[in-house]
């Protein structure tokens, strides 16, 4: 058995090992960034920030009462994504 193969086991148990909240809140923090990413690009690309966007709300539509602490961070970046998104396809119109 090679190294890699030896370490699936100690990498699977170590997130076993984990809070499975931290691990979500993870990843919604990182949709949280790719939306920012999309809606900060030159042309800003609305279309994939929505999709982000939605996926971040749907995601805490969906567990929000269960990740503890870090909800109220995760609602309120989502309100001013949401927002963002708002003053960006505004500006994205007049440019055109």
């Amino acid at each position: 058995m090679n190294d890699d193969a030896r370490e699936i086991p100690r990498l699977q148990q170590e997130l076993l090992d984990t809070d499975p909240a931290g691990i979500v809140a993870n990843h919604a923090y990182g949709l949280f960034e790719l939306a920012a990413l999309y809606l900060s690009t030159t042309p800003p690309r609305l279309d994939d920030a929505t999709l982000a966007i939605d996926s971040l709300a749907g995601l805490m539509a969906a567990v929000e009462e269960r990740l503890g602490e870090r909800s109220s961070d995760l609602k309120e970046g989502l309100r001013q994504l949401q927002l963002a998104y708002i003053q960006v396809a505004q500006l994205d119109q007049t440019d055109d």
